[in-house]
């Protein structure tokens, strides 16, 4: 395994307007490895993951993947490096006019890496990796429960054989039952790739199952890192009141001033 991070922040900064997002950010991710950051709504997770993946420009700080500084890349440049990135979406984001099947092998269609009977040959294979039958495939998302849904759209993630995925609160909106059947997937099929996993939650029983290293974000800084399995035992008590759920404790919520 390289010694150089897979993805490394450093001193990042955003601010919109006078609202100031990321206030210093730093995190290393390292190749293969599962971290997952964690806070509350508005503390700038999901600003982390866009910055990282070039959606949006820090205003200060280095981010870089692989080694190579990627804040600034001209959007040719960007693209190449993109190539290395996938993303499961919160809400699933399938598109509702394609049949599972094209949703699944859009990226490899899109770019011309694959015919279109060679796509819906990917999409049945990937498919089976989170447990799904081939019928599945000429379906289209409105057929689909909310937990079908989100294994599609883990079977697109992984469609291209990314070196990189992106979770965005990947539990959202399911029961804790397929909650947990989401959790275990991700786990499977990123150790199957061989990939690493850089994922955004609020659900700690997800942290827990999908997580190497747990990160907490507060006030645009991690306030704390370690194993999953540590993260009970802290004694940092702005991590204590969130994993616990504890309206009294060190975090304010603005509801209450």
């Amino acid at each position: 395994m390289s010694d150089i991070p897979k993805i490394r922040l450093r001193n990042v900064h955003k601010a919109f307007g006078p609202k100031t997002v990321l206030n210093g950010l730093d995190l290393d991710v390292m190749p293969g490895e599962s971290v997952v950051i964690i806070g509350g709504s508005g503390t700038g997770k999901s600003v982390t993951l866009k910055c990282t993946l070039g959606l949006m420009e820090p205003d200060s700080g280095t981010i870089e993947v692989d080694g190579e500084n990627v804040v600034g890349l001209s959007s040719r440049e960007r693209e190449r490096v993109n190539h290395k990135f996938s993303m499961l979406f919160q809400g699933g984001a399938l598109f509702d006019s394609l049949p599972v099947w094209e949703n699944v092998a859009f990226g490899p269609i899109a770019d011309k890496t694959i015919t279109r009977k060679q796509g819906k040959e990917l999409a049945i294979e990937k498919l089976a990796q989170v447990g799904m039958p081939a019928e599945v495939a000429d379906l289209y998302p409105s057929e689909l429960s909310g937990g079908m849904q989100k294994r599609v759209g883990l079977a697109r993630a992984i469609a291209g054989d990314p070196e990189i995925i992106f979770f965005d609160e990947p539990t959202t909106g399911l029961d804790p039952i397929m909650a947990d059947v989401i959790n275990d997937l991700i786990v499977k099929v990123t150790r199957e790739l061989g990939s690493t996993g850089l994922s955004i939650t609020h659900d700690m029983a997800s942290a827990r199952k999908i997580a190497d290293r747990i990160a907490m974000l507060y006030q645009g800084k991690i306030i704390w890192q370690g194993p999953a399995d540590s993260i009970d035992h802290c004694d940092n008590p702005y991590v204590q009141q969130f994993i616990n759920g504890r309206a009294d404790g060190p975090i304010e919520m603005a509801v209450r001033k």
